[in-house]
């Protein structure tokens, strides 16, 4: 896809011979990784001799081709592509032949993949903390690579630390010992086996404590969060094998969990082998499986997003319908449903980024990222499992789609061939309604527990504080739910509880819709403004990029 690449490659690292070797000195001084990769290349064409690679913000210093000094220039920069790494190799390669080529470089303070927290930022408030997020494709500015979900490689890496902290990567621990170049750091080893994208690449380096919840997996956080993480995700062994028998095996071998410090942009980001959780989930253990449709089987494009992630929201549903009752799992599709038509809004119901497959041509996918590629593809799935025979019925088609593309990346025709097939007679061209995807129904869920987010009279929400109490409620899905209603209202005093959960946690499901709320009313506008440039220098870079483009406010991240 022409706008995710900082420039189209003509050879691929592809599946299985692609290969990542990475090695890591993480330095918290300077806020940068210091790092070196070897890339096992497979080359596609004949009289092959230029590789292109995809960087943002990296300090190129040096780079190799099976250990011949090779020469290398970085391209024009795009605003958030970044700039191509050409590399001219030094012999004259074929098709099907190998070579690999090492690069050492460094990252930039303001690399968008990394968020270098102080010591006063974390839990334990005496270490520093540093945490990755690729997706979508901010790889780039941590390691030189073709940054694209249709590129699978599997890694091997090393990485340096302060002995005092505990590094963790998307990859199964492979041990640690002392660094032999410094006595005051560690190295932590990781391998990952089962071929993965670079979006999937992930890193923390942290003040960290482990504890068992079940044979394959671990929970990990600061001390201060670890034994009540522990608790709420004791179920997490059930979990997975309640997936494994609606969607095959995990392939992954370890399920752990990481709970990230509060800035964490996302409700959770389910790297191979170790879960990424925000600590707003904390008040209820959840699972996810990304594990099958996502990781396993990738969107070849971020165009066909909703390809990861509406079977994904499918199938944890059905996880919850197994565990607890088709209630819930109506229950939870109400509110996804809300969710939908907020976002619709949002962008305007003719805006391209409504489309289940929308165009992404110069679009950054960062600006993309929605309720819709979730729900509007969790809707049609259900739509069609109701077309098809049933939840059983329709789980058994999700289950060989898993089967038929697992380690590999597919479109969204790819998806709707196999469709075809496995329904045969069953399945018409005419339930889809040309390019944008829309199941031809309206609204097929009862929404009479989801008209909280009305607008409701200033008099009615102080009368609900005066009974319920809402103001003092932890739980981050009611407590936003609850402050949008008294800021929809205009209640003058629930703007700074509503502003002061938009900066203490960076969850965007509730940051932006909480600053969104408030800049919208006239007479707090202002407010909103202020919070954000007082709390952008802390927010992640993703969270802040996004803030200021809701407020209409100049801010500067890298990104």
């Amino acid at each position: 896809m022409s706008d995710e690449r900082a420039r189209p490659a003509v050879s691929v690292l592809i599946h299985p011979k692609g290969h990542l070797n990475l090695t890591y000195q993480v330095d918290f001084d300077n806020h940068v990784l210091k790092g070196k990769v070897a890339l096992t290349v497979e080359v596609l064409e004949d009289k092959f001799s230029v590789l292109t690679l995809d960087t943002k913000d990296l300090k190129i210093l040096k780079v190799s081709a099976n250990g011949q000094t090779a020469k290398f220039a970085l391209g024009a920069k795009h605003s958030y592509k970044g700039s191509p790494l050409e590399i001219t190799l030094p012999l004259e390669l074929s098709r099907g032949q190998h070579v690999i080529v090492e690069i050492e470089y460094e990252t930039s303070p303001r690399a968008s993949a990394l968020q270098w927290l102080s010591p006063a930022q974390t839990a334990g408030k005496k270490q520093p903390y540093l945490f990755s997020q690729c997706q979508a494709t901010h790889c780039r500015t941590l390691v030189p690579c073709q940054d694209t979900p249709s590129v699978k490689h599997t890694y091997y890496a090393q990485v340096s630390v302060p002995k005092e902290l505990v590094a963790l990567m998307s990859a199964v621990q492979d041990g640690q010992e002392p660094d032999p170049n410094d006595t005051s750091r560690v190295i932590y080893r990781f391998r990952q086996p089962v071929p993965m994208p670079s979006y999937l690449i992930a890193l923390v380096v942290g003040a960290l404590e482990s504890r068992v919840i079940g044979p394959r997996s671990k929970v990990w956080s600061e001390k201060e969060y670890v034994d009540k993480a522990a608790f709420e995700f004791s179920e997490t062994e059930m979990m997975l094998k309640t997936a494994e028998s609606l969607a095959g095996p995990y392939v992954w071998g370890q399920y752990d969990l990481l709970i990230l410090p509060p800035s964490f942009p996302y409700g959770g980001m389910e790297n191979p082998c170790l879960t990424f959780v925000t600590p707003t989930l904390l008040v209820r253990g959840s699972f996810s499986g990304f594990g099958w449709t996502g990781n396993l089987v990738t969107n070849k494009t971020w165009e066909h997003f909703w390809l990861n992630e509406g079977h994904t929201v499918y199938l944890e549903r059905m996880i919850g319908r197994a565990l607890e009752s088709e209630q819930f799992r109506q229950f939870k599709a109400m509110g996804g449903w809300k969710e939908l038509h907020e976002s619709i809004e949002r962008f305007g119901a003719n805006n391209v980024l409504t489309n289940l497959v929308p165009s992404l041509q110069d679009v950054n996918p960062d600006d993309s990222f929605s309720s819709v590629p979730y729900e509007k593809g969790f809707a049609l799935l259900y739509y069609l499992e109701e077309l098809m025979g049933g939840p059983e019925v329709f789980m058994g088609f999700v289950k060989s789609y898993i089967q038929l593309f697992a380690y590999s990346s597919v479109t969204t025709q790819e998806w709707k061939d196999h469709l075809f097939t496995y329904f045969k007679d069953k399945v018409r061209e005419d339930l889809f309604c040309g390019k944008l995807y829309v199941p031809p129904f309206q609204q097929p869920y009862q929404t009479s527990l989801l008209q909280l987010m009305d607008p409701l009279p200033l008099s009615h929400v102080k009368r609900m504080q005066e009974v319920h109490h809402f103001n003092s409620i932890a739980n981050s899905e009611i407590r936003c739910r609850w402050l949008r209603l008294c800021v929809r209202a205009q209640w003058e005093e629930a703007v700074p509880l509503a502003l002061k959960m938009a900066v203490d946690q960076g969850r965007m499901k509730f940051t932006r819709p909480l600053f969104r709320d408030v800049y919208n009313v006239a007479k707090f506008r202002d407010a909103s403004v202020k919070a954000f440039k007082e709390h952008s220098a802390t927010m992640h870079p993703v969270t802040a990029t996004m803030v200021a483009k809701d407020l209409n406010v100049e801010h500067s991240t890298g990104l």
